[in-house]
């Protein structure tokens, strides 16, 4: 693992873990935010549990769990997935800047708008992250193809075999019974 990846990780999850443990031993402190955002997506989506403090508490463990795996490296580019699917409700609820009336509030709402933007590009490259090894659609094309080149030398086995084999049954064929 790169020295990059060795202290970038754990920084970039350290938000998530902190905030995370914050969400799940105090849901009701998150939630009066959370609510305009929660109740649209729990419409929609039947599996999210229907109060408000549930979810949050659920996104808090997710960000918890997340946060660690990538720190630790494991299965990391699912665990940015992951925290990435938190974070976008998470900042659209926390941080409304544009309802904002007082302009000294707006500023700090929107710079921790946009903190949790650059966040989200962080995790975006993280997921992408392949520590230098081939990408799955990379793998796949290259398997692809030497499925194709052994279909391809099957093929012209059979064939080549098959040709004497045909001559063989035909002279055979000539002979007297």
């Amino acid at each position: 693992m790169s020295v990059l990846r060795l202290v970038g990780r754990p920084l970039l999850a350290s938000m998530f873990v902190s905030g995370g443990l914050g969400s799940l031993r105090a849901p009701e402190q998150v939630a009066p935010a959370a609510e305009p955002v929660v109740r649209p997506v729990t419409d929609r989506v039947t599996a999210l549990p229907d109060r408000t403090e549930e979810v949050v508490r659920l996104s808090g463990a997710v960000q918890v769990a997340g946060g660690l795996l990538l720190a630790t490296g494991r299965v990391p580019r699912v665990a940015a997935l992951a925290l990435a699917a938190t974070l976008v409700p998470t900042t659209l609820a926390a941080h409304r800047f544009w309802e904002v009336k007082d302009p000294e509030e707006r500023a700090q709402q929107r710079i921790h708008f946009l903190k949790n933007a650059s966040m989200l590009g962080g995790l975006l490259i993280a997921a992408a992250d392949t520590a230098g090894n081939p990408s799955l659609a990379w793998r796949g094309r290259h398997a692809a193809r030497d499925v194709r080149r052994e279909a391809r030398l099957v093929r012209r086995s059979v064939r080549a075999a098959a040709r004497p084999a045909a001559r063989a049954g035909a002279a055979r064929a000539r002979l007297p019974r």
